[in-house]
């Protein structure tokens, strides 16, 4: 939807349109996002807004292909530029979590296995993971479209099934589709999207051991907060690496 003026009367700060099109090329580099998958900040001045690239591999966007979308998936440009289909995830998990400022998707194909497995749920096996908490929930999509979905959560009804799945957890996997993470910033949502990967061949690699010892909460929680103090060492790092600088 385009309405003149509007994108340039809430525009940005922009070093956030910056730090968006970096977090897609730390996610491409670090195997996050590859084609698909996309990753979005709240909107700095106005909450009811989100950004969002244009419908682009990660690896391609640049701070001049994100779009200002509101919360009901309408799309502010004045070049009449498309976003993905999906950007109802981001719309509806904005909306019932006012303390998510960032959202990554991904289809990870480590953590995949978790999301259709009835017998083990993700956990947290390793202290970088603490955020995934007790188990990450898995949505089950044929539960509010049937049996003959595409699986693609492309509408807004789709989105808050959701985010009420979510619930309060920085994790929800998506049954054979793959998984959502949420930060306070979009640099605790990278650091949580690359760890929440991690911890997924971890947690594989320890089952095939035998019996595992995943964190207890108290663990995870007292991880989770040492580790938020120490996101934006990451992120300088990755960013470099991903941007080819040498590090």
């Amino acid at each position: 939807m385009t309405r003149a003026g509007d994108s340039l009367k809430s525009s940005p700060v922009p070093s956030l349109l910056e730090d968006v099109a970096t977090a897609n090329h730390i996610l491409f580099d670090q195997g996050i996002l590859d084609a698909f998958g996309h990753v979005s900040a709240r909107h700095p001045s106005d909450p009811q807004k989100f950004l969002l690239s244009r419908n682009l591999a990660p690896p391609l966007v640049t701070r001049d292909d994100i779009l200002t979308i509101d919360l009901e998936g309408r799309i502010i440009d004045e070049l009449g530029r498309q976003s993905y289909l999906e950007r109802f995830i981001h719309a509806e998990i904005y909306r019932r979590r006012p303390d998510v400022m960032a959202i990554v998707h991904s289809h990870a194909a480590s953590v995949l296995p978790f999301t259709i497995s009835k017998t083990v749920k993700l956990c947290p096996v390793c202290h970088m993971a603490g955020f995934i908490c007790s188990e990450a929930p898995v949505y089950e999509i044929r539960e509010f479209a049937g049996e003959a979905s595409d699986m693609l959560i492309r509408n807004a009804a789709l989105g808050a099934s959701l985010a009420e799945c979510l619930g309060s957890n920085a994790v929800v996997l998506m049954r054979g589709h793959g998984m959502t993470v949420v930060g306070n910033d979009i640099r605790q949502a990278v650091f949580r999207a690359v760890y929440t990967e991690a911890n997924a061949r971890i947690q594989m690699n320890a089952m095939a051991l035998g019996v595992m010892v995943p964190m207890t909460p108290e663990e995870a929680a007292a991880a989770d907060e040492a580790n938020s103090g120490q996101v934006a060492r990451a992120w300088s790092f990755w960013a470099r690496k991903a941007n080819g600088i040498a590090v």
